[in-house]
Formats: structure tokens, sequence, C-alpha cells
């Protein structure tokens, strides 16, 4: 009766799962067969089964390629930015809002911070753009303030930092949630203890708050190390101009491009290959090195 039983709850478990594993089959796991045209001279024409095998050809061009190094070291930078400055900013911010003491505040200041994520990144651009133009309120305030006119969005010294701060106000609240998420799986009785003992704020905070926030941390800090390849092609093709792209393209707009506009669909394979054998290496060794550290890792 028992094992009837437990054969019946993994039938049901498993057809409750069967949406999402179809998922992964029919949008994750089939496109990998296309990866073959990365060792192809591939012709739409002709399909994979009729393009001529070129082998590692279409790398070999990758790596020969003059300024694929500039567009690599500007993708690095870029990520290492964003995970220096940005990654830290909703562990902040959730930590700063779990100490308000008014519910309704929590919740309005929450909205407020996440709301920024459901814009797209055109409306975003179009409102940064429209006050760093000529014409626009902070390219006024700045000239007025410095004594000189500052076009930031063309200007390949700041360009860098206006995106990294663009994508950080936007994304932040969104992030927040998932660290306010694991806040509220504390357990208070622990900080009722340590305020008996005299425990103040920031010893919580360093005692208890974080250690409990290690496995999300952990985790979440993997998952962007493997992704250190990919910025938001949506935002950098918005505010990517001629005058800035020896410092703000990267890898993603590269591939639109080339792949896309010149029809390059072998080339542009075998670069996406080689970000996802970087991500995977930089996954598999980060996540052993947090597991001796840490204990934690995401498997």
């Amino acid at each position: 009766m028992t094992k009837r039983r437990l054969s019946k709850d993994a039938i049901i478990l498993l057809l409750i799962a069967l949406p999402g594993l179809l998922h992964f089959a029919v949008f994750k796991y089939v496109p990998l067969t296309g990866n073959i045209i990365a060792f192809q001279n591939y012709n739409i024409f002709d399909g994979i089964w009729g393009s001529e095998w070129a082998g590692v050809e279409q790398f070999r061009k990758m790596f020969r390629y003059s300024e694929f190094y500039d567009i690599l070291r500007n993708t690095v930078l870029l990520s290492l930015y964003s995970i220096v400055f940005g990654f830290p900013a909703p562990l902040a911010l959730a930590l700063l809002l779990n100490e308000l003491r008014s519910l309704i505040w929590k919740r309005y200041m929450q909205t407020l911070l996440y709301l920024p994520h459901f814009l797209s990144w055109v409306i975003i651009g179009g409102i940064f753009i429209n006050l760093l133009s000529q014409k626009g309120m902070l390219f006024s305030l700045l000239a007025q303030l410095t004594g000189k006119p500052m076009s930031l969005l063309t200007e390949p010294a700041y360009f860098r930092g206006i995106l990294i701060s663009i994508g950080i106000w936007k994304e932040v609240g969104w992030g927040m949630i998932i660290y306010l998420a694991a806040l509220a799986g504390i357990n208070p009785n622990l900080y009722e203890a340590a305020m008996v003992d005299g425990a103040g704020r920031w010893r919580r905070m360093f005692q208890i708050t974080l250690p409990m926030l290690t496995p999300a941390i952990v985790v979440l800090f993997l998952l962007r190390i493997g992704s250190v390849l990919d910025n938001n092609v949506e935002q950098v093709l918005v505010f990517l101009n001629p005058l800035v792209r020896d410092v703000g393209e990267v890898i993603d707009t590269y591939v639109y491009r080339v792949g896309l506009l010149e029809a390059r669909f072998s080339y542009t394979t075998a670069i996406g290959m080689f970000k996802s054998a970087v991500g995977l290496i930089l996954v598999l060794s980060m996540n052993q090195l947090s597991k001796r550290l840490t204990g934690e890792s995401i498997y």
C-alpha cells in the first residue's frame, strides 16, 4: 500500500514538473545542437547538414581579430565594475530597509525602489538621454557648476561610470527583494537573545544577519560570476554611440552588429561558445573555492 502510494505521488510530482522540464528541453537543450555551426562555414541556404566543415577556423578568426581583445577588455571591465559596485548594493539596501520600524514606510520604499525594474531600457534610455543631452537639465546644471559644458554620454572617460550607475539604479530594488525574503526567514528569537546580551544594531547585523544571509549571498555571487562576459545588450545598445564605441563596445553588441547585420552566423556562434566556456570554468572554479572557504556552494 505504501509503495503504491509513493509511486502515485511520484507520478503526480512528475506531471507537475513536466511543463518546466519540457520548457528546458525545448528551449535550452535542443538549441545546443545549433552550436555545430561554429565549426562550419554556415550558409542559410545549405543548412546545418549541407554547410562546409571548417573545424576551428572560426575560433582562429576570433582571436586574430585585432579589435576583439579591446572588446573583451571592455566587457570584462564593465562586468567587474558591475560586480564590485552593483552586487553589494541590493544587500546594503535590504539591510537598511530592514531597519525601518514603520511597516507602511517599508512597503512604500520597497515599491518605489523596485519600480524602475519594470521599465524597459528604451524608456530608461530616453529619460537619461534627454536629461544628459545638450538641452537637458543635468547638462545645464553641470555646465553652471563646472563653468564648461560636459556631454557625459559622448565622453569616453564618463561613459562606463554612467552605464554602471544607471544599471544599478534600475535593478537594485529588484535584487533587494531576494535579500528581504532571506531576512524574513531569520528567527527573531536570535535578535531578542542578542539584545538581552546587550548587542547593538551593528553587532546584531555582523553577528546574526550577515552570517544567516551567507548562503543567499554565495549563490547569487556564483551565478553573477558565471555571466561575467554577459552585459545587458539592450542597455548598451541604447546608450552606445560612435564617440564612445572604443570604451563601450562589448561582446554582445559586437555579436549583434556582426552576426545579425552582416550575417556571419558561424563566427558569432563561436564567440558565444567562447563566452559559455569561460562562464562554465568560472562557475566551477569559484564554486569549489567557495565550498572550501565558506562551506556554501550551489551544488
